[in-house]
């Protein structure tokens, strides 16, 4: 049997649970065995516990045919584990690395006690870390074992389910289960703390508690932090059938009583309307289960008054924080005033159901996403009136006859933002764009990533200059969907953007040119190029590197490569858009281009045009090669500098090792493999349809009328369907293993 299952209940962790998964598969310590628990998620963390599963066979899942709730989840995985410690390890935590063999070596020194309890950080979302503030309590509790009673500051820990492992045949001689609701750590923690005759302690850190930005249950507003008061009645009645544990009644019940007040006291748990009652009930409590005898701590004692009393010190305690606050005020306060009487009228305005506004790349013209969704729109659905946002009258002159747009910051901007219902982007709107309740804010992205994105640039300096991440984030706030290629990109943006919003899983708009092209539609784009009849047409298409200031490193030789492809064949250089108005051109290509050596592409407005034009893509690390391989047609990459380029951006995945097709590392070797033809061949054609599978799932050439359809009309129309995967370890569970005592 294994030393320690591991049970790792999972809902809609899908943008944490890989991170996690790796953190304990990854382990030195490999006598475990994972016991996960897929809680009816809806979104794709049961396809990625599938997908471990079927590569690691110490990993087992249940998918649970209705939602339980997190602890009648774990209650499902415990008939199954068979090892010697259980681990109830929440699934958007991770481990540390060696975290399981110091466990293992701990409880060997400590001849195996009923629960060991291990230290933890805190990690924040914008990249900082804390240690447990107790840790002492951990290091000056001895090498021995101790009980509760013997070494009462053990329960000043954080009392949670997931800093501890617990023997199995403890938890199954005293019968322990979660219950239903919030606050299912309570009547669980206790009663083993107060229970255990052998308590081991480990002052080492051996989990990561994530704080998550946005998503935490219980920072969630809702009625449901009522449950509290049921988690306790619960303990109080454990204590009632073991009179030899009456005497932790007075410490239980002074525990309660500061647990529920600060529950009232955060501002983010209860809905306001509801605080008086919530007050009221754990008043009740507080004194229906009062020890005879007991003296009230000080702290406690606005229990045995009225709400109108708690309100009264609530406020005194907050009045001098609230003067250091007002001087901070006071500086701008008139740009402040202004903007809050602006945002008073406009609120006083009705959106208009009907105005929808566009922007892409930074107000740079009609393009990618949007584009495709407003065309789409003015076929199916003629009554929205869609208003493009440009930065300036140069880029307005510049678009398609007949596009009604705005320029940005005019008083027809602030017109159109302020009452319009659809707001459609590549990128996050200006902070100066309120999110007023009713409207829909549909966010398209740029592509599907590969390289570090948002919240995960926070610990890449050279990636991130003079980007404001978490201004970024506050931004992000405002979308309401999310636009998803499949189930890779729906997990990676809900890591990178740890907002409120949903995946929208629709397919990229901008691609269904592509998944429905024919074989002639690059053909006008040919002869608008001047390339010549016949010829093959090699699209070199290279992305920024961020370890350069200038984003500029030039990778390749391009007119050696031109004349190494010989007669027969066109190079068509796509240099970044960031990178247009850069020296790139003026360095070389502008004058590659004069000469008919290459052709500069690098301004054509649309991406997905020279996509058409082209019969085979290299590039490096570009977004681009997700969406060519709905073309079917060759991708190289060209990866020479992979290790530095992660080193500085990061990668969400190793693409040189699961690329969508030949890979090289020198232009010697880029330029003989196009030559041979061999970029072409059958191995190529595998591993852009394994690169396709995997990455393009939702892309059925209807994305843009999915996208009017489903979120802007309100019409039903089926999501596309990924397959399933292959090879899965499942284990199957009743429902009866979801009751709880």
């Amino acid at each position: 049997m294994p030393r320690f299952s591991i049970i790792l209940p999972c809902f809609k962790v899908q943008g944490f649970l890989g991170e996690c998964l790796d953190s304990v598969l990854g382990q030195s310590f490999r006598d475990i065995e994972v016991i996960a628990v897929d809680d009816c998620s809806p979104d794709g963390s049961g396809a990625i516990l599938d997908e471990y599963a079927a590569r690691d066979d110490r990993v087992r899942v249940l998918h649970l045919e209705e939602n339980a709730g997190l602890g009648r989840a774990r209650n499902a995985g415990m008939p199954h584990a068979t090892g010697d410690y259980l681990f109830f390890l929440d699934s958007d935590d991770t481990l540390t690395p060696g975290a399981l063999a110091a466990m293992a070596d701990r409880l060997a020194e400590a001849e195996d006690p009923d629960v060991l309890v291990f230290d933890y950080a805190r990690t924040y979302w914008w990249g900082g870390t804390r240690r447990n503030a107790l840790a002492r309590v951990l290091a000056e509790a001895g090498d021995g074992t101790f009980t509760s009673a013997e070494y009462p500051e053990i329960l000043d820990l954080l009392m949670v389910v997931w800093n501890k492992v617990y023997r199995r045949d403890f938890v199954e001689r005293e019968g322990f289960t979660f219950p239903p609701g919030y606050y299912e750590d309570t009547p669980w923690t206790f009663p083993v703390m107060f229970s255990a005759e052998r308590v081991a302690t480990l002052a080492r850190i051996c989990l990561n508690y994530r704080q998550r930005r946005q998503g935490n249950i219980l920072s969630t507003t809702s009625r449901k932090h009522f449950d509290v008061h049921a988690q306790y009645e619960r303990v109080f009645a454990f204590l009632d059938s073991h009179p030899d544990l009456a005497r932790w009644r007075p410490f239980l019940h002074a525990k309660m009583g500061e647990h529920c007040l600060d529950i009232l006291s955060k501002p983010d748990r209860l809905p306001p309307s509801d605080k008086e009652e919530f007050f009221r009930r754990t008043a009740e409590m507080f004194r229906a289960y009062r020890p005879e005898g007991a003296e009230t701590p000080a702290e406690l004692r606005v229990l045995e008054h009225g709400y109108g009393a708690y309100r009264l010190r609530r406020r005194s305690g907050q009045a001098s924080r609230e003067v250091q606050r007002r001087g901070k005020q006071v500086r701008g306060a008139a740009g402040t005033r202004l903007r809050r009487v602006r945002t008073a009228v406009n609120t006083r305005r009705p959106l208009n159901p009907d105005l929808a506004v566009y922007s892409a790349f930074s107000h740079r013209g009609v393009l990618g996403d949007p584009a495709a969704i407003h065309r789409k729109a003015a076929e199916i659905a003629p009554g929205l009136r869609g208003v493009w946002v440009v930065r300036d009258e140069e880029t307005a002159a510049l678009l398609p006859p007949g596009t009604e747009h705005v320029l940005l910051n005019s008083a027809e901007y602030r017109r159109v933002t302020e009452r319009a219902t659809y707001f459609v982007n590549n990128v996050n709107w200006p902070g100066a764009v309120a999110k007023r309740e009713g409207s829909v804010h549909i966010h398209t992205h740029q592509g599907t990533p590969l390289k570090y994105m948002g919240a995960d640039l926070l610990d890449r300096r050279g990636a991130r200059q003079n980007l404001d991440v978490p201004g970024m984030l506050r931004r992000a706030d405002r979308w309401d969907h999310s636009l998803v290629a499949g189930r890779y990109a729906e997990r990676v943006w809900e890591r990178a953007y740890p907002c409120h919003f949903a995946s929208a899983r629709t397919g990229s708009p901008r691609n269904d040119v592509l998944v429905n092209a024919g074989p002639d539609d690059g053909r006008p784009v040919r002869a608008r190029l001047g390339i010549p009849e016949g010829d093959t047409v090699v699209l070199y298409a290279p992305t920024r590197r961020d370890y350069r200031r200038d984003g500029l490193v030039e990778r390749i030789d391009l007119a050696r490569l031109a004349a190494e492809l010989g007669e027969g064949h066109t190079l068509v250089v796509r240099m970044h858009p960031s990178l247009a108005g850069g020296p790139v051109r003026g360095l070389g290509l502008s004058e590659l281009h004069r000469r008919g050596v290459v052709v500069d592409a690098t301004e054509e407005p649309d991406v997905g045009d020279l996509m058409l034009a082209s019969d085979v893509l290299v590039t490096d690390y570009s977004a681009l090669m997700f969406d060519y391989v709905l073309l079917d047609r060759p991708v190289v990459l060209h990866a020479d500098d992979w290790d530095t380029y992660t080193a500085s951006r990061g990668a969400y995945f190793d693409v040189t090792r699961e690329a969508p097709g030949h890979v090289t590392r020198t232009q010697g070797e880029l330029a003989s493999l196009l030559a041979s033809g061999t970029h072409r061949d059958e191995e190529s054609a595998r591993l852009r349809a394994a690169f396709r599978e995997r990455f393009c799932e939702y892309e059925d050439g209807r994305a843009a009328e999915r996208v009017v359809r489903t979120l802007m009309l309100g019409e039903p129309m089926p999501e596309p369907e990924p397959s399933g995967v292959p090879g899965a370890r499942a284990v199957t569970t009743g429902q009866d293993l979801l009751s709880a005592t």
